[in-house]
């Protein structure tokens, strides 16, 4: 099938010893060995989804280069030493090797790596791979089930595949930097880096989607997952507004386009969000605020009657806002938050420590030793049989090399000595 010959000289009973230490709870991915490449957000996100469900991620970084997130605060502390929070609750459940592959001997090492992996992924800027002699068709013609996911700005195929890119390029260049804020204001970015999160989403999907035909038929394939491409599939109807009305999408603030009441309203302690448009959410509304002569109201009766603009802004949003003035966030939900959507406008904290933020475990506690705990957000995948593992620490750079090469690569200590030595691990 290949004629490339991974390196041995472990013995079966190091072997085996080695592998039961890299073993992982049981999960839906369980015995899925993934290569994780990738550096800070998109691509380790990922790679950090498929280990709470289960696989085996190996977290690979350039020891003179490491991800460069290890240095991005939060820090949990020990003395003088640092660990990331923000590192940690992106790599979480990984073991850690160091390789160099900018050597020749890196290279031979991730290609032994490949040989019995199920996945890969990168982040780089396509060609980067290519031009360290591991592009996608070298790796295939190694191991011809491996899923290669490629997570990058623009794409691994266009004009505009080799230009550099972050967060913010793909919000601006996917639309929706220019849809977000204010009507007369600039435009304003998402709040959170959605470009690389977008992309993370979409990037996992396509990984489990080939690893399904890969299990089926004993293909892999290259999965090309752009920033810029994951963004302009978040904009909701604004491709289709364009092209079928001509309508260029642009800031409407905390409103919706054309859906109301929709939108953000103050309250006495703050703010709710309250959508209660449809002719039956508005009804119990009418009921519950003590205002039921509005409900036969001939101007604001039906639904779309209320969407149009001038009625809106003129009878219902200022009946909307008579209702909350006097009310706190927490009075608006008891009274009504379990028959229509209001909710409290809250803070992370206020989030954090929310008891049904708890409920769904949404967020976890992570044992990092010295340097204490780590509480981070949960796994948003609930699965029945197979529940994630969520607790599981990031790794420390390298620490599991080697247990990672011999378990996986069959390389014994002196091989591994050697390596280390000569400074490519």
């Amino acid at each position: 099938m290949t004629e490339h010959q991974p390196s041995t000289g472990a013995d079966p009973e190091a072997i085996l010893a080695a592998t039961e230490r890299l073993a992982v709870p049981p999960g839906s991915l369980e015995g899925v060995v993934v290569l994780d490449l990738s550096r800070v957000l998109a691509g380790p996100y990922a790679a950090s989804m498929l280990a709470d469900l289960g696989a085996t991620v190996i977290k690979i970084e350039n020891p003179n280069d490491p991800d460069v997130s290890r240095g991005f605060p939060p820090y949990l502390r020990d003395g003088d030493e640092e660990f990331s929070g923000y590192y940690g609750q992106y790599n979480r459940g990984k073991f850690g090797l160091a390789l160099d592959l900018a050597s020749e001997a890196g290279k031979e090492v991730l290609r032994d790596l490949v040989a019995s992996a199920d996945v890969l992924v990168e982040n780089f800027r396509p060609g980067t791979m290519a031009k360290l002699g591991l592009p996608y068709e070298a790796l295939a013609a190694i191991n011809p089930k491996l899923v290669y996911t490629a997570i990058s700005g623009y794409g691994q195929t266009g004009a505009r595949s080799r230009r550099p890119a972050f967060d913010n390029t793909a919000q601006a260049a996917g639309g929706l930097w220019s849809m977000n804020g204010y009507a007369d204001q600039p435009p304003v970015r998402v709040g959170v880096t959605i470009g690389d999160l977008s992309a993370t989403m979409f990037g996992v999907i396509g990984t489990l989607a080939a690893l399904r035909h890969a299990e089926r038929t004993g293909v892999g394939q290259l999965v090309d997952v752009a920033q810029v491409d994951s963004i302009i599939a978040m904009t909701e109807t604004a491709v289709v507004d364009y092209t079928v009305d001509g309508t260029v999408a642009s800031p409407s603030g905390n409103e919706h386009a054309w859906v109301r009441p929709y939108e953000l309203f103050p309250c006495a302690d703050g703010q709710v969000f309250f959508g209660a448009y449809t002719d039956k959410l508005w009804k119990a509304s009418c009921e519950l605020f003590g205002t039921p002569e509005a409900i036969a109201d001939p101007e604001i009766d039906t639904m779309r009657k209320r969407f149009d603009e001038e009625v809106y802004a003129r009878r219902v949003k200022p009946l909307v806002i008579s209702w909350f003035a006097d009310r706190t966030r927490a009075e608006l939900e008891e009274l009504a938050g379990d028959v229509v959507p209001l909710t409290a406008v809250k803070t992370i904290g206020e989030v954090v420590d929310d008891p049904g933020t708890a409920e769904r475990e949404m967020v976890v506690e992570t044992d990092y030793g010295s340097f204490g705990t780590l509480r981070s957000f949960g796994q948003p995948i609930k699965l029945s049989a197979t529940p994630a593992t969520t607790d599981r620490p990031a790794n420390h750079m390298g620490e599991h090399a080697d247990d990672v090469l011999t378990a996986l690569a069959g390389y014994g200590a002196g091989r591994i000595a050697a390596l280390r030595s000569d400074g490519v691990i």
